[in-house]
Formats: C-alpha cells, structure tokens, sequence
C-alpha cells in the first residue's frame, strides 16, 4: 500500500501542496480529481519522485520513500505515465519498449508477452517510429512502457488527455485487467469524471493544492464532486 502522510510542496515561494495526504491500495484503482491548477501533477510528480516535498512523509510497501530518487522508486515498483505521455519521438515502439528496461535486473530485461495482449495493435508497430503513432496509439505506448517495468504501483497522469473515445474505452478496460489482477495499486488522475467514476475504488478531490474530498467510490456523492470540476 501506498500513505502519502501530510506532504508540502513548494516552488520557490509559491506553495503547491498544503497537508495533502492519500493511500492507494493493491487491487483498487484510487482516482484524484480535480480542475487543472489544484496540483494533481505536482502530487504525482512527489509520489515519483521528481519534486522534493519539504514536510510530510511517503511510505510504499511499509518503507519510507520519502528521500529516494525517482529511480530508485523506480527499481522499488513504482511506474509512472506522465501526462502528455511523453514517448520518445525519434525511437522505434520497441525502443521506446525497451527504456523500461532501465530499473530491471538484467535477467528481467525483456518486454512481457502480456503486454502485447494488452495492446495488441502495438504488436503491428514494433519498427515504427513513435513520433508517427496517432495520439491514442502513443498513450497505449506510455503505459505499455510502464507495464514493461513490473510496477507494483502504476501511476497514470491524465490517460484521456487529447484520446479519441474508442481508445478511452480501451484505456478502461486495461485499467480494470490490470486492478483485477490484485498484486498492482494504481493511482489515476482524471478531470473526465465519468470515466474516472467508472473505475474508482476510492477517490480524492483536490482543490488549492489540499484535499478537500475523499473517500471510497461508494461514499462518492456525484453532486459534490462535479462542484469542484466545474470552471
């Protein structure tokens, strides 16, 4: 399980995050919400490992992660797709692939046959170049590139981002397979609500860098949350 226990987060001497504290759980899909600007991003860049917090204290598998660096995370289970997914242009899909071997032993540096069941269509892709994937192939890219690390727990900032609906659906779908599976906590930001209140566990709402809502999908009341999404 993951506690994020009272974290703050600053840059320079603006604060993004104020007391924010969260769990996610292996087995459940624990989605954040929340309108752009409320620091979402900054919260998962944290739990990464990519901002530095100044108070608070993150715990992963009952060790103190707070000090590590993003790759040691890395090498503890912890997977991330960024928003805006992030692929490397230039490189092939199995090059982009295969960057996911970085945290792995050595004898684990291949790309699991699950992967390709996941995302059959990348299987037809390998030798393309990942600049020349249409927007919803790229995000099936960045996710497969985490799944390639065995993550324990998989964060994923704002998967629908720019998707087309079809691969949203899909994008669903996997999220499920992958919770179903009980041995992987994952963690999702979302401002599409809809898709978001399909596949939560629990969930957390986020406005000023605080969490001002929180729960399990069930105490969720719909009226509540959207007040908090809407411009």
């Amino acid at each position: 399980m993951l506690n994020v226990e009272a974290i703050n987060l600053f840059y320079g001497a603006s604060q993004a995050l104020r007391g924010v504290s969260l769990t996610a759980a292996k087995g459940k899909v624990t989605c954040v919400l929340g309108r752009n600007g409320v620091g979402k991003t900054s919260l998962m860049r944290a739990i990464m490992g990519l901002q530095p917090v100044q108070d608070g204290r993150m715990v992963w598998e009952d060790r103190d992660i707070t000090g590590l660096a993003a790759h040691d995370r890395a090498r503890r289970g912890i997977g991330f797709v960024p928003q805006g997914r992030e692929i490397f242009a230039r490189l092939s899909v199995k090059e982009n692939l295969e960057t996911g071997f970085a945290p792995l032993p050595r004898g684990q540096r291949t790309i699991p046959p699950e992967i390709f069941e996941l995302f059959p269509v990348l299987r037809d892709m390998l030798g393309r170049r990942g600049g020349d994937l249409s927007g919803g192939q790229q995000q099936q890219l960045a996710i497969a590139r985490a799944l390639v690390t065995r993550p324990r727990l998989l964060i994923l900032d704002e998967p629908t981002e720019g998707i087309q609906p079809s691969i949203i659906k899909d994008i669903g779908r996997i999220i499920k397979t992958l919770a179903a599976g009980g041995s992987m906590a994952i963690l999702l930001v979302e401002q599409y609500f809809d898709f978001a209140r399909d596949l939560a566990d629990d969930f957390a709402v986020m406005e000023r860098g605080e969490v001002v809502l929180a729960g399990s999908a069930a105490e969720l009341v719909e009226d509540d949350v959207r007040r908090y999404l809407t411009v």
